[in-house]
């Protein structure tokens, strides 16, 4: 895309933080106009996050305006809403790049610009990262300031408490910015959002006492309109002045500026990619998958309760919402509470299934083994978006869950390799009732497999697909169609392991006696993986045998599609094939 200074005659004259100060107060309304126009060109060529931008051009003009960034500290939550804070800072031609390979990152990236104080990509952690910044910035007693800019959809992480708690009994001199329009990436929920909506006369430049926050010992100001930018200025540069926390509340409106974003924020909290009629059109996704199964079950069971931390859409689960709205809760972004909260529910003889995906499931590493493992508590964990996921980046991949989950005692863990071995899957983890049980898939599309009745598939049982000579193929989980082609090739043996625990031992004897060298697939870390697994089998067995072990290195993933970065690293039919051979070519 070619940079049209016609077009965006303001914007181009601000095409750092420094020439945006030399601006006059009367140019910022219509660069404020030629930032959306700009930002709006860029998403839909780049299918990026587009709402949340939208919603924050006169907060991040005003912040940079008044501010000395990158000297004072401007944070910024999850960083959805980071895309005009970037174009604003230098990046306005690299903007063109964002979620794409060897392109600037989608999120807030330390290592990008000095003006990107602080890494996002899971919400509810600017209010923490700024209080150890002010505090920084207290002890450097240079006049710093530190302002984290939070949603309201992330304010209702008990995180984001914790760290105002703390803020509130030090008296720190750090400023959060609530910018309230009423959504995360769903709309928002809970007691914490009816308080917000009570709130919302807009004031004009005076002090409105606020109990909730000012007993954390927040000094309240607002709610304002987040969208003038002219008394934001003022009020920003009164605030600059003062050396307590305070609390500045912000009324926006997500997609503000594009009528359809403004209709519709959730469908277009990135741009909606085409949908070209065509044969794939009628494959259904993972997530699909899942979201019929739950609406089959509950058909049949008044005990199944079905959770997500304001994952709704995402996970497949608006139909249920809809259709079953008393066996349904959505607790907002608090994964911690999810599952405790699941815990719970099974102990009193509920069937509770919390729907999550892998990145945000490590944020619930103690509840998952202290109050469901340890207690042997029935819960379903239907891990969304495992693997390789994308152009989101090393925030947002799932690639850490077979790691971190294996080790805990008493769990079973379950990888299909097509939408119908998802249908199964659910439904035997949805009938085991001695302990937690695990789904984990992938982002996207299945491979067009019809989906059968269910029927409980055996614990801990393998699937032979393939018989072939010297080299035995191990695949766990959704590669199971790139290591079918590369073990034709190969004229190797492949086994769809199915389980990662408990692990089908009785095959891999049988395979160690019969082939010479075993090879283990996942998308997935290497490091404690299915594959370290398999190791730990043989070597307890003592089983002398070359074993390889493709995955992901020990590594944090990039952006990209997931068909670029599953040929980067060999995750690909080719990939493996080539990996593999090459292997046995050393002995």
């Amino acid at each position: 895309m070619n940079f049209d200074i016609k077009k965006y005659p303001i914007l181009s004259l601000a095409n750092s933080v420094e020439s945006l100060r030399y601006l006059s107060i009367k140019q910022l309304p219509q660069l404020c106009i030629e930032l959306r126009k700009y930002l709006l060109d860029i998403i839909f060529i780049t299918e990026g996050h587009c709402a949340s931008g939208l919603g924050v051009v006169e907060i991040t003009v005003a912040l940079h305006y008044v501010y000395n960034t990158p000297f004072d500290n401007l944070l910024w939550d999850v960083g959805h809403q980071s895309y005009p804070h970037k174009i604003l800072t230098g990046r306005f031609k690299k903007i063109i790049s964002i979620r794409q390979k060897n392109g600037l990152h989608p999120f807030p990236f330390r290592g990008e610009s000095k003006y990107d104080v602080f890494g996002t990509g899971h919400s509810s952690t600017s209010i923490s990262a700024g209080l150890g910044l002010s505090v920084a910035a207290q002890k450097e007693g240079k006049n710093r300031k530190t302002i984290s800019v939070i949603g309201d959809g992330a304010m209702s992480a008990g995180m984001a408490f914790e760290a105002m708690n703390h803020a509130g009994e030090i008296q720190s001199d750090l400023l959060v910015i609530l910018n309230d329009n009423g959504m995360s990436i769903s709309k928002n929920i809970g007691a914490l959002n009816k308080h917000f909506k009570s709130l919302n006369t807009i004031q004009h430049n005076h002090i409105v006492k606020n109990s909730f926050f000012e007993n954390l010992s927040f000094q309240y100001l607002g709610p304002f309109d987040g969208h003038n930018i002219f008394n934001l200025i003022n009020l920003l540069k009164d605030i600059k002045k003062k050396k307590s926390s305070c609390l500045l509340h912000l009324v926006t409106k997500k997609g503000k500026g594009y009528l359809p974003a403004e209709l519709d924020p959730i469908k277009w909290h990135t741009v909606p990619q085409n949908n070209f009629s065509s044969s794939n059109n009628k494959i259904l996704t993972y997530s699909e998958v899942f979201g019929s199964w739950l609406c089959e079950i509950a058909s049949i069971d008044k005990k199944l309760i079905a959770i997500t931390p304001a994952m709704c859409e995402g996970s497949g689960m608006l139909n249920f919402s809809r259709l079953f709205p008393n066996q349904y809760f959505d607790v907002a972004i608090a994964e911690q509470h999810a599952v405790t909260f699941a815990a719970g529910l099974a102990v009193a003889g509920y069937n509770p299934v919390v729907s999550i995906y892998s990145t945000f499931l490590q944020r619930a590493y103690d509840q998952i083994i202290h109050d469901v493992a340890l207690q042997k508590l029935s819960v379903l964990f239907a891990i969304d978006r495992a693997g390789i996921v994308g152009n989101d980046g090393p925030t947002h991949q799932g690639i850490f869950d077979l790691a971190y989950l294996r080790c805990i005692p008493g769990i079973v863990i379950m990888t299909p390799s097509n939408e119908n071995e998802c249908r199964q899957m659910l439904y035997t983890a949805y009938m085991y009732k001695k302990g937690p049980t695990v789904v984990r898939y992938p982002k996207g599309k299945g491979i067009g497999v019809p989906l059968m009745p269910m029927r409980i598939i055996p614990l801990g049982k393998s699937i032979l697909k393939r018989v072939g000579c010297k080299i035995a193929i191990l695949n766990f989980g959704a590669l199971l169609e790139s290591a079918l082609l590369a073990a034709n090739n190969l004229n190797a043996t492949l086994v769809d392991m199915r389980f990662v625990k408990p692990l089908d031992t009785n095959i891999i004897v049988t395979l160690s006696s019969k082939y010479q060298f075993l090879v283990t697939i996942e998308e997935g870390i290497i490091s404690g993986g299915a594959g370290s697994s398999v190791n730990e089998f043989i070597m307890t067995k003592k089983i002398l045998l070359p074993v390889l072990n493709i995955g992901l290195p020990d590594t944090f993933i990039a952006q990209g599609s997931q068909k670029e970065i599953r040929s980067n690293y060999q995750l690909d039919a080719e990939g493996i094939e080539k990996k593999i051979f090459s292997w046995i070519s050393s002995y």
